[in-house]
Protein backbone atom coordinates (compact mmCIF):
# COMPACT_ATOMS: atom_id res chain seq x y z
CA UNK A 1 0.00 0.00 0.00
CA UNK A 2 1.14 3.29 -0.66
CA UNK A 3 0.82 6.61 1.27
CA UNK A 4 -1.67 9.29 -0.31
CA UNK A 5 -2.12 11.36 1.77
CA UNK A 6 -3.93 14.96 0.04
CA UNK A 7 -5.80 18.18 1.37
CA UNK A 8 -9.04 17.42 0.04
CA UNK A 9 -9.78 21.20 -0.89
CA UNK A 10 -6.79 21.37 -3.24
CA UNK A 11 -8.43 19.83 -6.16
CA UNK A 12 -5.78 21.72 -9.28
CA UNK A 13 -4.58 19.09 -11.56
CA UNK A 14 -7.75 17.07 -11.14
CA UNK A 15 -10.43 16.60 -14.27
CA UNK A 16 -13.38 17.63 -12.00
CA UNK A 17 -12.04 20.26 -9.69
CA UNK A 18 -14.24 23.35 -9.38
CA UNK A 19 -17.65 20.55 -9.70
CA UNK A 20 -19.61 21.21 -6.76
CA UNK A 21 -21.24 18.24 -5.69
CA UNK A 22 -24.41 18.41 -3.05
CA UNK A 23 -24.61 14.66 -1.79
CA UNK A 24 -27.87 13.80 0.43
CA UNK A 25 -27.11 10.50 -0.02
CA UNK A 26 -26.80 7.27 2.17
CA UNK A 27 -25.20 3.59 2.30
CA UNK A 28 -23.87 3.02 -0.73
CA UNK A 29 -25.06 3.39 -4.39
CA UNK A 30 -25.05 7.23 -3.76
CA UNK A 31 -22.11 7.49 -1.89
CA UNK A 32 -19.75 5.38 -3.86
CA UNK A 33 -20.74 7.22 -6.42
CA UNK A 34 -20.02 10.42 -5.25
CA UNK A 35 -16.76 9.43 -4.12
CA UNK A 36 -15.76 8.20 -7.63
CA UNK A 37 -16.54 12.06 -8.28
CA UNK A 38 -14.41 13.27 -5.37
CA UNK A 39 -11.36 11.36 -6.37
CA UNK A 40 -11.58 12.73 -9.48
CA UNK A 41 -11.32 16.27 -8.38
CA UNK A 42 -15.45 17.34 -6.84
CA UNK A 43 -15.56 19.43 -3.91
CA UNK A 44 -18.37 17.06 -2.60
CA UNK A 45 -20.38 18.12 0.55
CA UNK A 46 -22.04 15.33 1.90
CA UNK A 47 -25.67 16.45 3.67
CA UNK A 48 -26.48 14.13 6.55
CA UNK A 49 -29.16 13.92 8.74
CA UNK A 50 -28.87 14.34 12.61
CA UNK A 51 -29.12 10.27 12.83
CA UNK A 52 -26.52 9.85 10.27
CA UNK A 53 -25.54 7.26 7.78
CA UNK A 54 -26.38 4.24 8.83
CA UNK A 55 -23.11 2.83 7.72
CA UNK A 56 -21.52 4.79 10.59
CA UNK A 57 -22.39 1.78 12.07
CA UNK A 58 -20.60 -0.62 10.05
CA UNK A 59 -16.81 -1.77 10.40
CA UNK A 60 -13.46 -1.33 12.72
CA UNK A 61 -14.04 2.20 13.92
CA UNK A 62 -10.95 4.37 13.83
CA UNK A 63 -11.34 7.77 15.10
CA UNK A 64 -14.78 7.76 15.57
CA UNK A 65 -15.00 6.70 11.81
CA UNK A 66 -16.04 3.24 10.98
CA UNK A 67 -14.04 0.99 8.23
CA UNK A 68 -17.24 0.86 5.80
CA UNK A 69 -18.64 4.39 6.28
CA UNK A 70 -14.85 5.80 5.97
CA UNK A 71 -14.62 3.64 2.77
CA UNK A 72 -17.37 5.37 0.94
CA UNK A 73 -16.84 8.86 2.06
CA UNK A 74 -13.03 9.39 2.18
CA UNK A 75 -12.02 12.87 0.97
CA UNK A 76 -16.09 13.91 0.95
CA UNK A 77 -16.53 16.92 3.29
CA UNK A 78 -19.88 17.13 5.46
CA UNK A 79 -22.59 19.35 6.67
CA UNK A 80 -25.13 18.04 9.11
CA UNK A 81 -28.98 19.44 8.75
CA UNK A 82 -31.75 18.96 10.62
CA UNK A 83 -34.68 18.73 7.45
CA UNK A 84 -37.20 18.98 10.19
CA UNK A 85 -35.92 22.65 11.51
CA UNK A 86 -36.91 25.77 10.82
CA UNK A 87 -34.62 27.53 8.18
CA UNK A 88 -33.38 24.09 6.69
CA UNK A 89 -35.05 23.99 3.76
CA UNK A 90 -34.11 27.39 2.58
CA UNK A 91 -30.08 26.34 3.70
CA UNK A 92 -30.25 23.61 1.33
CA UNK A 93 -31.69 26.33 -1.03
CA UNK A 94 -29.00 28.19 -0.76
CA UNK A 95 -26.25 25.35 -0.83
CA UNK A 96 -27.98 23.95 -4.28
CA UNK A 97 -28.05 27.74 -5.96
CA UNK A 98 -24.49 27.02 -5.73
CA UNK A 99 -23.80 23.27 -6.64
CA UNK A 100 -23.54 21.77 -9.78
CA UNK A 101 -24.88 18.39 -8.64
CA UNK A 102 -27.06 17.16 -6.20
CA UNK A 103 -27.37 13.43 -5.56
CA UNK A 104 -29.68 11.29 -3.58
CA UNK A 105 -30.90 7.63 -3.45
CA UNK A 106 -33.71 7.63 -1.85
CA UNK A 107 -37.05 6.10 -2.61
CA UNK A 108 -38.41 8.31 -5.11
CA UNK A 109 -41.03 10.48 -3.03
CA UNK A 110 -38.84 11.29 -0.47
CA UNK A 111 -37.02 14.27 -1.87
CA UNK A 112 -40.07 16.17 -3.18
CA UNK A 113 -41.93 15.12 0.38
CA UNK A 114 -38.95 17.53 1.61
CA UNK A 115 -39.91 20.06 0.07
CA UNK A 116 -36.30 19.64 -2.26
CA UNK A 117 -36.88 17.22 -5.03
CA UNK A 118 -35.47 18.54 -8.31
CA UNK A 119 -38.31 20.83 -9.34
CA UNK A 120 -38.11 22.41 -6.18
CA UNK A 121 -34.59 22.94 -6.63
CA UNK A 122 -34.57 23.28 -10.41
CA UNK A 123 -36.31 26.54 -10.18
CA UNK A 124 -33.68 27.95 -7.93
CA UNK A 125 -30.85 26.65 -10.19
CA UNK A 126 -31.61 25.89 -13.85
CA UNK A 127 -28.66 24.70 -14.21
CA UNK A 128 -28.42 21.83 -11.43
CA UNK A 129 -28.10 18.49 -12.25
CA UNK A 130 -29.81 16.04 -10.18
CA UNK A 131 -29.00 12.27 -9.96
CA UNK A 132 -31.50 9.76 -8.41
CA UNK A 133 -31.00 6.36 -7.54
CA UNK A 134 -33.50 4.10 -6.51
CA UNK A 135 -34.49 0.59 -6.32
CA UNK A 136 -37.03 0.07 -8.50
CA UNK A 137 -37.23 3.61 -10.07
CA UNK A 138 -40.16 6.47 -10.20
CA UNK A 139 -43.18 6.03 -11.80
CA UNK A 140 -43.38 2.16 -11.62
CA UNK A 141 -45.59 -0.54 -9.89
CA UNK A 142 -42.82 -0.70 -7.27
CA UNK A 143 -41.50 2.79 -6.77
CA UNK A 144 -43.00 2.38 -3.17
CA UNK A 145 -40.57 -0.65 -2.43
CA UNK A 146 -37.64 0.25 -0.60
CA UNK A 147 -34.54 -1.81 -1.79
CA UNK A 148 -31.09 -2.70 -0.80
CA UNK A 149 -28.52 -4.50 -3.36
CA UNK A 150 -29.81 -7.87 -1.97
CA UNK A 151 -33.24 -7.13 -2.79
CA UNK A 152 -32.13 -6.09 -6.91
CA UNK A 153 -30.18 -9.15 -6.53
CA UNK A 154 -33.17 -11.47 -5.89
CA UNK A 155 -35.70 -9.94 -8.08
CA UNK A 156 -32.89 -9.97 -11.29
CA UNK A 157 -32.14 -13.63 -10.90
CA UNK A 158 -28.65 -13.57 -9.78
CA UNK A 159 -29.25 -15.37 -6.47
CA UNK A 160 -31.39 -18.21 -8.46
CA UNK A 161 -28.68 -18.48 -11.65
CA UNK A 162 -26.11 -18.87 -8.85
CA UNK A 163 -27.90 -21.79 -7.07
CA UNK A 164 -28.30 -23.38 -10.23
CA UNK A 165 -24.84 -23.19 -11.41
CA UNK A 166 -22.81 -24.02 -8.58
CA UNK A 167 -25.94 -26.49 -6.67
CA UNK A 168 -25.28 -24.63 -3.85
CA UNK A 169 -28.39 -23.44 -1.56
CA UNK A 170 -29.44 -19.96 -2.44
CA UNK A 171 -27.71 -17.09 -0.75
CA UNK A 172 -26.66 -13.63 -1.12
CA UNK A 173 -23.70 -12.76 -3.38
CA UNK A 174 -20.65 -11.43 -1.21
CA UNK A 175 -20.90 -8.02 -2.55
CA UNK A 176 -23.66 -5.14 -3.57
CA UNK A 177 -23.06 -5.17 -6.98
CA UNK A 178 -26.52 -4.13 -7.52
CA UNK A 179 -25.23 -0.53 -5.45
CA UNK A 180 -22.24 -0.53 -7.19
CA UNK A 181 -23.61 -1.27 -10.93
CA UNK A 182 -26.18 1.77 -9.96
CA UNK A 183 -23.93 4.18 -9.15
CA UNK A 184 -21.23 4.19 -12.01
CA UNK A 185 -24.12 3.96 -14.64
CA UNK A 186 -25.18 6.87 -12.49
CA UNK A 187 -22.21 8.08 -12.75
CA UNK A 188 -21.70 8.33 -16.52
CA UNK A 189 -25.72 9.18 -16.72
CA UNK A 190 -24.57 12.29 -14.90
CA UNK A 191 -20.93 13.20 -16.56
CA UNK A 192 -23.50 13.30 -20.02
CA UNK A 193 -25.36 15.34 -18.49
CA UNK A 194 -22.30 17.54 -17.46
CA UNK A 195 -21.47 17.62 -20.81
CA UNK A 196 -24.92 18.55 -22.68
CA UNK A 197 -25.24 21.37 -20.10
CA UNK A 198 -21.30 23.21 -21.38
CA UNK A 199 -23.93 23.12 -25.00
CA UNK A 200 -27.49 24.01 -23.36
CA UNK A 201 -26.82 25.70 -20.77
CA UNK A 202 -29.67 23.98 -18.26
CA UNK A 203 -29.56 21.02 -16.39
CA UNK A 204 -31.91 18.03 -16.33
CA UNK A 205 -32.85 14.82 -13.75
CA UNK A 206 -31.20 11.32 -14.48
CA UNK A 207 -32.76 9.00 -12.72
CA UNK A 208 -31.06 5.31 -12.37
CA UNK A 209 -33.16 2.44 -11.26
CA UNK A 210 -30.51 -0.01 -9.17
CA UNK A 211 -33.28 -2.99 -10.88
CA UNK A 212 -32.60 -1.49 -14.60
CA UNK A 213 -28.61 -0.83 -13.80
CA UNK A 214 -28.10 -4.68 -12.75
CA UNK A 215 -30.05 -6.04 -15.77
CA UNK A 216 -28.19 -3.69 -18.31
CA UNK A 217 -25.00 -4.96 -16.72
CA UNK A 218 -25.75 -8.99 -16.37
CA UNK A 219 -24.04 -10.21 -19.40
CA UNK A 220 -25.33 -13.88 -18.82
CA UNK A 221 -28.81 -12.89 -18.72
CA UNK A 222 -28.82 -13.67 -22.52
CA UNK A 223 -28.46 -16.99 -21.69
CA UNK A 224 -31.75 -17.00 -18.97
CA UNK A 225 -33.93 -14.55 -21.58
CA UNK A 226 -33.68 -17.13 -24.73
CA UNK A 227 -33.40 -20.56 -22.94
CA UNK A 228 -29.74 -20.85 -23.95
CA UNK A 229 -28.03 -21.80 -21.06
CA UNK A 230 -25.86 -25.07 -23.17
CA UNK A 231 -24.85 -22.50 -25.73
CA UNK A 232 -22.57 -21.02 -23.41
CA UNK A 233 -19.29 -22.02 -22.49
CA UNK A 234 -18.03 -24.75 -19.83
CA UNK A 235 -17.96 -22.97 -16.48
CA UNK A 236 -14.36 -22.54 -15.44
CA UNK A 237 -12.60 -25.19 -13.18
CA UNK A 238 -10.63 -24.07 -9.65
CA UNK A 239 -8.20 -27.06 -9.31
CA UNK A 240 -6.05 -27.29 -6.10
CA UNK A 241 -2.13 -26.72 -6.86
CA UNK A 242 0.57 -28.04 -4.41
CA UNK A 243 0.54 -23.65 -3.74
CA UNK A 244 -2.86 -23.34 -3.19
CA UNK A 245 -6.30 -22.74 -5.39
CA UNK A 246 -6.02 -21.83 -9.02
CA UNK A 247 -8.93 -21.36 -11.22
CA UNK A 248 -8.17 -21.55 -14.62
CA UNK A 249 -10.02 -19.86 -17.49
CA UNK A 250 -10.30 -22.83 -20.20
CA UNK A 251 -13.03 -25.32 -21.41
CA UNK A 252 -11.78 -28.59 -19.90
CA UNK A 253 -11.84 -29.92 -23.16
CA UNK A 254 -9.13 -27.60 -24.49
CA UNK A 255 -7.13 -27.60 -21.42
CA UNK A 256 -6.86 -31.45 -21.60
CA UNK A 257 -5.94 -30.63 -24.91
CA UNK A 258 -3.50 -28.38 -24.18
CA UNK A 259 -2.09 -30.76 -21.31
CA UNK A 260 -1.18 -33.30 -23.85
CA UNK A 261 0.58 -31.28 -26.64
CA UNK A 262 2.22 -29.30 -24.28
CA UNK A 263 3.05 -31.27 -21.09
CA UNK A 264 2.71 -35.19 -22.32
CA UNK A 265 0.14 -35.86 -19.98
CA UNK A 266 -1.08 -39.06 -20.91
CA UNK A 267 -4.97 -39.99 -21.52
CA UNK A 268 -6.00 -42.57 -18.82
CA UNK A 269 -9.22 -43.67 -21.04
CA UNK A 270 -9.74 -45.81 -23.84
CA UNK A 271 -12.31 -45.46 -26.88
CA UNK A 272 -14.78 -48.16 -25.71
CA UNK A 273 -15.07 -46.44 -22.45
CA UNK A 274 -18.33 -44.56 -21.31
CA UNK A 275 -18.58 -40.48 -21.79
CA UNK A 276 -19.13 -39.93 -17.98
CA UNK A 277 -16.27 -42.45 -16.99
CA UNK A 278 -13.77 -40.74 -19.69
CA UNK A 279 -14.40 -36.92 -18.24
CA UNK A 280 -14.12 -38.75 -14.69
CA UNK A 281 -10.86 -40.65 -15.17
CA UNK A 282 -9.12 -37.26 -17.36
CA UNK A 283 -10.77 -34.88 -14.63
CA UNK A 284 -8.60 -37.01 -11.96
CA UNK A 285 -5.68 -36.93 -14.17
CA UNK A 286 -5.96 -33.17 -14.16
CA UNK A 287 -5.73 -32.55 -10.70
CA UNK A 288 -2.97 -34.89 -10.51
CA UNK A 289 -1.30 -32.57 -12.82
CA UNK A 290 -1.93 -29.59 -10.84
CA UNK A 291 -1.05 -30.88 -7.41
CA UNK A 292 2.35 -31.83 -8.68
CA UNK A 293 2.94 -27.99 -9.64
CA UNK A 294 4.65 -27.10 -5.63
CA UNK A 295 5.21 -23.03 -6.24
CA UNK A 296 2.96 -20.52 -7.81
CA UNK A 297 6.11 -20.12 -10.20
CA UNK A 298 5.73 -23.71 -10.98
CA UNK A 299 2.07 -22.99 -11.80
CA UNK A 300 2.74 -19.75 -13.63
CA UNK A 301 5.47 -21.91 -16.19
CA UNK A 302 3.03 -24.60 -16.93
CA UNK A 303 -0.05 -22.27 -17.63
CA UNK A 304 2.20 -20.26 -19.77
CA UNK A 305 3.23 -23.01 -21.82
CA UNK A 306 -0.34 -23.64 -22.53
CA UNK A 307 -1.05 -19.87 -23.08
CA UNK A 308 -4.09 -20.07 -20.68
CA UNK A 309 -5.35 -17.65 -18.34
CA UNK A 310 -5.50 -18.35 -14.58
CA UNK A 311 -6.00 -16.30 -11.07
CA UNK A 312 -4.77 -17.59 -7.55
CA UNK A 313 -7.49 -17.82 -5.73
CA UNK A 314 -6.53 -15.33 -2.90
CA UNK A 315 -7.77 -14.74 0.69
CA UNK A 316 -9.60 -11.49 0.44
CA UNK A 317 -7.52 -10.18 3.52
CA UNK A 318 -4.54 -10.00 1.79
CA UNK A 319 -5.52 -8.84 -1.70
CA UNK A 320 -3.28 -5.77 -1.00
CA UNK A 321 -0.20 -8.15 -1.62
CA UNK A 322 -1.96 -8.67 -5.34
CA UNK A 323 1.29 -7.46 -7.16
CA UNK A 324 -0.52 -5.51 -10.08
CA UNK A 325 -2.72 -4.18 -7.08
CA UNK A 326 0.68 -3.70 -5.44
CA UNK A 327 2.01 -1.56 -7.99
CA UNK A 328 -0.45 0.26 -9.97
CA UNK A 329 -1.52 1.65 -6.07
CA UNK A 330 -4.80 0.30 -5.66
CA UNK A 331 -4.74 0.37 -2.15
CA UNK A 332 -3.60 3.75 -0.56
CA UNK A 333 -2.83 4.52 3.35
CA UNK A 334 -4.60 7.87 4.57
CA UNK A 335 -4.39 9.66 7.42
CA UNK A 336 -6.65 7.59 10.35
CA UNK A 337 -7.07 11.07 12.52
CA UNK A 338 -5.43 9.35 15.12
CA UNK A 339 -2.06 9.89 14.21
CA UNK A 340 -1.45 6.82 11.90
CA UNK A 341 -3.09 5.24 8.62
CA UNK A 342 -5.70 3.40 7.38
CA UNK A 343 -6.03 1.27 4.19
CA UNK A 344 -8.71 2.81 1.48
CA UNK A 345 -9.24 1.61 -1.88
CA UNK A 346 -8.72 4.17 -4.43
CA UNK A 347 -10.69 4.40 -7.64
CA UNK A 348 -9.44 2.84 -10.98
CA UNK A 349 -8.90 5.90 -13.15
CA UNK A 350 -5.42 6.81 -14.39
CA UNK A 351 -4.85 9.50 -16.59
CA UNK A 352 -2.36 10.99 -18.73
CA UNK A 353 -2.38 14.36 -17.56
CA UNK A 354 -4.60 14.41 -14.96
CA UNK A 355 -4.50 13.95 -11.01
CA UNK A 356 -6.91 11.10 -9.50
CA UNK A 357 -7.40 9.02 -6.41
CA UNK A 358 -8.36 9.14 -2.72
CA UNK A 359 -8.05 13.27 -1.62
CA UNK A 360 -8.17 12.42 1.97
CA UNK A 361 -10.23 10.80 5.04
CA UNK A 362 -14.02 10.63 5.51
CA UNK A 363 -15.78 13.51 7.39
CA UNK A 364 -17.27 13.56 11.25
CA UNK A 365 -20.79 14.29 10.92
CA UNK A 366 -21.13 18.63 10.74
CA UNK A 367 -17.22 18.31 10.92
CA UNK A 368 -17.49 21.00 7.72
CA UNK A 369 -20.44 23.51 8.51
CA UNK A 370 -18.77 26.41 8.71
CA UNK A 371 -16.26 25.44 6.33
CA UNK A 372 -18.30 24.62 3.89
CA UNK A 373 -21.06 27.30 4.33
CA UNK A 374 -18.02 29.61 4.52
CA UNK A 375 -16.99 28.90 1.19
CA UNK A 376 -20.00 28.60 -0.46
CA UNK A 377 -22.46 30.88 0.46
CA UNK A 378 -19.58 33.87 2.02
CA UNK A 379 -21.21 32.64 5.77
CA UNK A 380 -19.50 34.46 8.47
CA UNK A 381 -19.29 32.74 11.49
CA UNK A 382 -21.58 34.27 13.54
CA UNK A 383 -24.54 33.25 10.89
CA UNK A 384 -23.17 29.56 11.02
CA UNK A 385 -23.62 29.65 15.13
CA UNK A 386 -26.46 31.00 14.81
CA UNK A 387 -28.26 27.97 12.97
CA UNK A 388 -26.13 25.76 15.43
CA UNK A 389 -27.91 27.20 18.24
CA UNK A 390 -31.30 26.87 16.34
CA UNK A 391 -30.93 23.11 15.86
CA UNK A 392 -30.66 23.69 11.78
CA UNK A 393 -26.94 22.51 12.11
CA UNK A 394 -25.27 19.67 14.08
CA UNK A 395 -21.80 18.45 14.43
CA UNK A 396 -20.39 15.68 16.45
CA UNK A 397 -17.95 16.32 18.99
CA UNK A 398 -14.33 15.91 17.48
CA UNK A 399 -11.99 12.91 18.64
CA UNK A 400 -9.32 14.33 21.07
CA UNK A 401 -6.88 13.21 18.12
CA UNK A 402 -8.34 15.57 15.53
Amino acid sequence: MTDHLTDTRDASGYPLANLKVLDFSRVLAGPFASRMLTDLGADVVKVEPPDGDITRLWGRVVANLPGYYHQQNAGKRNVCIDMQREGARELVFALAKQADVVIENFRADVMPRLGIGYDDLSRINPRLIMLSVSGFGSGGPESHRPAYAPIVHAETGLLARQSQRSGSPLHDLPLSVADTNAALHGLVGLLAAVIQRQHTGTGQHVEVAMIDATVATDDQLQYDLEDAQDTGPLPNDIWQTGAGAALISADFRHLWRMLIAEHGVVDPTGKSMALAEKIRLRRARVGEFMASLETWDAVESAMGKMNLAWGRVRDPAKVAEQPTLAARGAIVDVDNREGGVRPVVSSPYRFSKAKSGVRGPAPHKGEHNAEVLNDWLGMSATAVAELMSSGVLLADAPSSSD
